[in-house]
Parts: structure tokens; C-alpha cells; sequence
């Protein structure tokens, strides 16, 4: 690990692997029906990946739409020179109309009055604004009732500015094998659909599969499927591990910023919650910590990897630092081949030598799930891309 690019001004980075968002790409590319688009969600920074690097790999690997969270992701992308199709995954709010349009960003609409609202933005500049039309099917979150899905679009369609360019919902048990609620809300939606249709309404492109949906109910694919936590090598539920074979893009690594053997007895971090048990045990401090994602919730319970053995965390974890425990003279398996060293390089989460340290392992240890993992990593931490 000595050979890896850590950046200049501090040494603690996350790496994204691109060749390995590529291939899950494609991964996700094959499981699809004949026909079917792939829309990439990229929001929150393409899960604290880096959206526009992420974008154009997936492109490049066949993507052909993209969706976010807000308005300004969106945004984010055009200004970056992103062109392909961007949904807003909301209805945001009623006063962002006009960027939308200029910005040509697809809102997804499920009141009257914001979609008026953005037909009058898009008519006052000569254009159409494309949406999508959001359907709650169950989920209860975001969305127009089923049963007032046909009545939404005659109150709006005849409105010039507006182009429905898709209908979608979204599933709430879809990584759940045989699950009645997930056939109840495929059954809602499959009517919602036809309903709309029966009435001469345009639905543009059909979607509803989600990460878990597109691998496990190909039955449902329709038009499109929208794919995330998947692309960045992350299963979302253990039922798809057995179906598609995905590789972990995010690594998080830093380096040894200060080594020292302290007295035994001597505490450790604030509050003193680890002390040094014996001699010759080694406390080493890498610069990373809660504000970079690391959460506190992990302090004395997690650990690192150096030269390829774990090592455990120790203290608790500060906003910008955490320190680590190495047993020189110990005989177990675990201990590194030499002593820690200024400069070494520590993976948090990732690969190095026979061990990794997993996205899934973290999430257990702070009772939380994968997304939120890598997410938090990717807030403040300097990316760099292999």
C-alpha cells in the first residue's frame, strides 16, 4: 500500500474505483429486458461517489438517464456540461420553476399547482417542460393517489408547456421474495397505467423497478429501470448477492500521522475511554474522523487495516482524527509484519492484502445500512479517481 496517491493536503481521501462502477454498470445492463433504458440515480452526490465522474462512466457503460434528489444536484450536472436526461426524484418546490426549465430538469409532478406553474415558466420561454408523472402506489411518501391519477392529468394537459415524458412509482419491499405487499403495489401501479392509457393519456416511459426490482422482478421492468445503490458495487438486500455479482467502488484510506509507545496506563481520546494495558503497544493517529463521515457511534468497536492486518481502533473518535492500537510484541496472526510508521497508509473501509474491511461490516457495527455508510464518506473527504 506504500505506492498509493494520497492527496497533498491531508492525508486522509477516498478512492472510486471507475473501472469497477463500469463493470457494475454493465452488470446491471445485461439484467435488463429487451428494450428497457437504464436511468442512473446519482443524487447525493452519486452516494458519495463524485456525481459527474460517475456519470459519464455510466453513460459510457450504457446508462441513457440520470435522476437526483434536488433541484440543485441537477443543476450541478448541467453547469458540469451533463446534457443526458436528469429526473428530479420530487416534486420540489413551486418558486424553483423557472430553473427547472432553463436548466432543462425533469421534476416529478403530483399536484396541480406546480405543474401549472412550471407549464406557465416553460410557455414563457417558448418551451416544454418535460415531467414525470409520480404515482403513490403504497409507499406512502411522495406521489398522486392512484385513484386520482386520471383526474390529475385532465386538469393539467391542457396545458402547452407540459409534456409527461414518464409515469413511475416506487416499491417499498422489493428485495423481499414472494411479498404481498410488493405484489400490491406492482397490481396499483399496473392499474394506475392502464387507466391513464384507457383514457387517451400520453405515460411516456414506464418505470418503477428500483435496485433490488431490476434484479429480482424482471417481470416489471417496463420501459425503464432506475438503478442506484446497486452501481456502486453495494447489494442492497442479501437476496440479490445469489442473482448479480457487483464490486465495491469506494475505498477509504488515510496515513499515520503521528506513531509514539505511551506509558501504560496512559488514556486515549477523549473521555479516556481506552487505556494502554501493557507495554510496547503502539497508538497511532490517522486524520479522520466524525466530520468526514467516521461516526462516533464506531469509537472502541471498529477496525482499520495496516500492511495487510487489522488493527483495532481505540479511543473514542474525534471530529477530525481516530487513533488505532498495534500490540507490538504480540504472537496473533493479526499483528503487522513490522511496526506501525509515519506515513503508513490505513484503510478504513476497502481492500489491502488478504483483508477488507466492507461497507456491510461498518453499517452492522453502527446499525445502519450500506447507503448511509458511504454517503457520510463522501461528504468531506477529497476524492481520487483510479
Amino acid at each position: 500500500m506504500d505506492k498509493v496517491v494520497s492527496p497533498a493536503n491531508r492525508w486522509a481521501w477516498v478512492e472510486v474505483n471507475l473501472a469497477a462502477l463500469r463493470r457494475n454498470t454493465t452488470a446491471f445492463r445485461r439484467q435488463l429486458t429487451r428494450g428497457t433504458q437504464l436511468m442512473c440515480v446519482v443524487k447525493a452526490d452519486a452516494y458519495g461517489h463524485g456525481a459527474v465522474p460517475c456519470v459519464k462512466t455510466m453513460h459510457s457503460a450504457g446508462a441513457s438517464q440520470f435522476a437526483v434528489a434536488t433541484v440543485d444536484e441537477g443543476v450541478a450536472l448541467r453547469e458540469a456540461g451533463i446534457e443526458w436526461p436528469i429526473l428530479v426524484l420530487s416534486e420540489p418546490p413551486v418558486d424553483c420553476v423557472r430553473t427547472l426549465v432553463q436548466h432543462d430538469l425533469m421534476p416529478s409532478v403530483y399536484t396541480a399547482d406546480f405543474a401549472l406553474a412550471l407549464g406557465e415558466a416553460a410557455a414563457a420561454e417558448n418551451r416544454v417542460a418535460r415531467y414525470h408523472l409520480a404515482i403513490d402506489t403504497g409507499m406512502t411518501r411522495i406521489g398522486v393517489r392512484r385513484q386520482d391519477v386520471v383526474e390529475l392529468r385532465r386538469t393539467i394537459d391542457f396545458h402547452r408547456g407540459l409534456e409527461c415524458a414518464g409515469t413511475f412509482t416506487h416499491f417499498a419491499t422489493a428485495d423481499v421474495p414472494d411479498d404481498w405487499d410488493f405484489a400490491l403495489q406492482l397490481n396499483r401501479f399496473r392499474e394506475a397505467v392502464a387507466a391513464l392509457k384507457g383514457a387517451g393519456l400520453e405515460t411516456g416511459l414506464v418505470h418503477c423497478d428500483n435496485t433490488p426490482g431490476t434484479v429480482l422482478h424482471p417481470e416489471c421492468h417496463f420501459d425503464m429501470c432506475r438503478v442506484g445503490i446497486g452501481l456502486y458495487g453495494l447489494h442492497p438486500a442479501d437476496t440479490t448477492r445469489v442473482r448479480i455479482e457487483l464490486e465495491p467502488v469506494m475505498s477509504v484510506r488515510g496515513r499515520v500521522t503521528r506513531v509514539i509507545y505511551p506509558s501504560v496506563g496512559d488514556g486515549v481520546g477523549y473521555g479516556f475511554t481506552w487505556r494502554v494495558p501493557k507495554q510496547n503497544i503502539q497508538v497511532a493517529t490517522v486524520p479522520i474522523g466524525y466530520a468526514d463521515g467516521l461516526s462516533r457511534e464506531l469509537s472502541n468497536q471498529m477496525d482499520v487495516i495496516v500492511d495487510g492486518c487489522r488493527c483495532r481502533q481505540v479511543g473514542n473518535i474525534c471530529m477530525d482524527q481516530f487513533m488505532f492500537a498495534v500490540d507490538v510484541n504480540s504472537a496473533r496472526a493479526y499483528r503487522p509484519s513490522r511496526p506501525v510508521e509515519y506515513g503508513d497508509v490505513v484503510t478504513v473501509i476497502g481492500t489491502d492484502g488478504n483483508e477488507r474491511i466492507t461497507a456491510e461490516e461498518m453499517a452492522q457495527l453502527r446499525g445502519t445500512i450500506n447507503y448511509e455508510i458511504v454517503c457520510d464518506f463522501g461528504m468531506r473527504l477529497e476524492k481520487i479517481y483510479t
